[in-house]
């Protein structure tokens, strides 16, 4: 099974979380998160601008942004669990997210099994077989320089997802967006947004194992930096209806996250920093028209531990998980729990690789994984969180 870790989504839209292991919901009676650094926030090109009006919303939930930074945010309390689309908030704390903390970031698990999907409409195709994931080849900068991780803490201590960098049509070249799930940011319908959200590109890009990496400094596990978001969105259907069991909000589980340096990139974008990223095909194929696809992710649920990077390929079916909702894609795969918000990647219009999905839920048993197919929702989200930044 695959667990997934929430990270933070703001703005309107929030929708599915993951099916089986993906799912990061909160509990009634959350623990908190573990400690974390009080150094300060980074000034210049680093520091986070919080708008007045924004600042005054976070007045209203009790919230003062330099307590915030110095551990405040390990306070879960239902008033201070932030749920509003306008009110998303990350300050950067810098240096939280230190080797240690990557590497031992997880996902409280919720699994559900495969009878928990309804397919009553539309079409599921039958449950594809098994595919095995493939090691990416270390330096995965060399073949996979758009794919990451997705650190943010909930209520239950640090997660991680996975994510991906994709092109920015008002920045052209010059992208800060990064695509994950909905539910590694947001936790649905019973919570709020997570908190501490970054994306660390290439994470251990060379592929170090589990020893190695208890000794690697940041720059070894990190070697293109630490990126906060800035603004996260998702769709309001997950943010109504995700959970984390069920599929519920699985077809509008999807998430844009703009991100800034922790520390100077010495001007360069995300793009720039990475060498690449991938554009977002909006009108994807019908399953029958595509021939194959592509799965990227840091599987961390057994039998991986979450530190490497794995990828599944196979020709996609269909999968209806409630009445009245889109079809998701559904392949055959391997990975498990911290795979969840991966990019899918399948030929274009124009013959190209682009992302046309992500990793959303899965069965108990791992064997296969499904991902929105992504649409007018979708497009909605990404449009919004392009325009704010446009220019910048």
């Amino acid at each position: 099974m695959r667990t997934i870790r929430p990270l933070l989504a703001s703005v309107a839209v929030a929708a599915a979380l993951a099916l089986t292991a993906t799912g990061c919901g909160p509990e009634e009676d959350p623990a908190a998160a573990p400690g974390a650094s009080t150094a300060p926030a980074p000034g210049g090109d680093g520091k986070i601008t919080i708008p007045d009006d924004l600042k005054n919303r976070l007045k209203e939930h009790g919230i003062d942004l330099d307590k915030w930074r110095g551990g405040e945010w390990r306070n879960w309390d239902r008033d201070k669990w932030l749920r509003e689309a306008q009110d998303f908030v990350n300050p950067i704390i810098e240096g939280l997210w230190d080797p240690d903390r990557m590497r031992e970031a997880e996902e409280p698990d919720r699994p559900v099994e495969d009878g928990d999907i309804s397919g009553d409409e539309g079409v599921t195709d039958p449950t594809p077989r098994r595919v095995e994931a493939k090691a990416v080849e270390p330096e995965y900068h060399a073949s996979a320089p758009e794919a990451g991780k997705l650190l943010f803490d909930g209520p239950k201590g640090s997660m991680v997802c996975s994510a991906t960098v994709v092109k920015d049509p008002a920045n052209p070249g010059k992208s800060n967006l990064v695509w994950t799930a909905g539910h590694c940011v947001h936790a649905g319908k019973n919570g709020g947004w997570y908190r501490n959200i970054a994306f660390v590109p290439s994470y251990n890009d060379k592929g170090l194992s589990t020893a190695e990496l208890e000794k690697a400094s940041r720059e070894d596990v990190a070697p293109y930096g630490v990126w906060w978001g800035d603004w996260a969105q998702t769709s309001e259907q997950w943010i109504d209806q995700g959970a984390p069991v069920g599929g519920q909000g699985a077809p509008y589980d999807f998430a844009v996250v703009h991100v800034t340096p922790e520390k100077g990139s010495g001007g360069k974008s995300l793009e720039e920093t990475v060498g690449s990223a991938l554009p977002v095909d909006f009108e994807a194929p019908a399953v029958p028209r595509i021939a194959g696809m592509e799965a990227t992710g840091y599987p961390a649920a057994p039998p991986y531990d979450g530190q490497r990077m794995f990828r599944c390929a196979d020709k996609p079916g269909r999968l209806s998980v409630k009445a009245g909702q889109p079809t998701m894609y559904r392949i055959g795969c391997s990975m498990t729990g911290g795979s969840s918000g991966g990019g899918w990647v399948a030929a274009g219009a124009d013959g190209k690789p682009a992302l046309v999905s992500n990793t959303s839920i899965g069965p108990v048993q791992a064997g296969w994984l499904a991902g929105p197919r992504l649409g007018a929702e979708a497009k909605g989200v990404f449009t919004a969180v392009s325009e704010k930044f446009a220019g910048r």
